[in-house]
């Protein structure tokens, strides 16, 4: 699969853009184990065109994670506009992915994100600005319609190709289901067999295993499958789909420093040191340890310890790095091996 001359292989998995997640510690992270690309978290165009620290310091990408993609979000076509120009000139990203999907309140309801999807003539208007401004492929990601009786990705879907974007991720929920109930992929699958489409479709939405990513393949077609959510505390879900989609891929004996084979439990609780580490390291002791908290909490490694919850409250109330690999750990003999002959 290719958008523009990037060549992402067969089968793509990508990281999803997700707002307070996919800073470059974690891009990265994502990257080293086996994510074909990643995306920043999404970017306000008015912001940008204010310089403002906080949005510029979003830009921030390094070699080692490419190819990114920076995506950004805005209402007026105009601001949209300055803000890819920004981004380019900036951040010189391999894709600009324009947000058209976002559901939330302070996004939508001032008709931005999925908002666009009840004004899609606004949509089309930023989409050709945007294309016409810049020299990097640009891309969209969006969701089926607005609510259950205006799913209009078919036909937005041809008119958003027509503008010029070179792919285009649809998130299989409506804006009024938010993140609830189940992704339907059977509009995602129609778009992509839609003869008229030729640029490459790209699935979101319930990817959570391996065997979720090899069926979107086989059943809807997509070109390559998006992966947001299920990386919470889960980085080396890119491995597990890369060994499930081609076979046992590269070791990750490099990646993070630990002395056990990859995808055991010891080696990803090593993992999720390292991803304790990128963070502390990159914004502070007490805000990396903040900000790493999420992927503690949801992680499925420390699910089936018995009576784990105080250990886990111990954890997520940690104040120094210290203190919380003590506990972290601490758990290490509790976490489910495989037997010996399994090793």
């Amino acid at each position: 699969m290719k958008i523009g001359n990037i060549d992402l292989g067969e089968r793509p998995v990508l990281l999803a853009p997700m707002e307070d997640v996919t800073d470059i510690g974690f891009r990265l992270l994502c990257r080293r184990m086996g994510a074909a690309m990643v995306y920043s978290e999404f970017v306000a165009a008015d912001a940008l065109v204010r310089l403002v620290n906080r949005s510029l310091e979003k830009l921030v990408v390094c070699d080692e994670e490419r190819p990114v993609a920076i995506q950004i979000y805005g209402k007026d076509p105009v601001a949209v506009r300055d803000a890819a120009q920004i981004v380019e000139e900036r951040a010189h990203p391999d894709v600009i992915d324009l947000n058209f999907g976002c559901p939330v309140k302070r996004v939508a309801g001032k008709g931005a994100g999925a908002g666009l999807l009840q004004d899609p003539q606004r949509m089309l208007d930023i989409t050709r600005a945007v294309v016409g401004a810049v020299r990097c492929p640009v891309t969209v990601k969006t969701r089926l319609g607005w609510d259950d009786g205006h799913k209009i990705i078919v036909g937005l879907a041809e008119q958003l190709q027509d503008c010029g974007i070179q792919a285009l991720t649809i998130h299989g929920r409506t804006r009024a289901q938010m993140y609830n109930g189940e992704a339907d992929w059977t509009l995602i699958g129609e778009v992509k067999r839609n003869p008229r489409m030729k640029i490459p479709i790209i699935g979101n939405g319930d990817i959570r295993e391996a065997d979720d990513a090899r069926r979107a393949f086989e059943r809807y077609g997509t070109d390559a499958v998006m992966v947001g959510r299920a990386t919470f505390g889960r980085p080396w879900i890119f491995k597990e789909m890369a060994d499930e989609l081609h076979g046992a891929s590269a070791a990750l004996d490099g990646v993070i420093d630990s002395p056990y084979p990859p995808l055991t439990p010891d080696w990803k609780l090593d993992v999720l040191k390292e991803q304790v580490r990128q963070s502390v390291a990159r914004i502070g002791e007490r805000r990396g340890i903040l900000h790493v908290r999420r992927h503690l909490a949801a992680t499925p490694l420390f699910k089936g310890i018995a009576n784990f919850r105080p250990t886990r409250i111990a954890m997520l109330r940690a104040e120094s790095v210290d203190e919380l690999f003590a506990i972290m750990e601490s758990v290490r003999p509790l976490l489910d091996r495989p037997a010996e002959s399994d090793r």
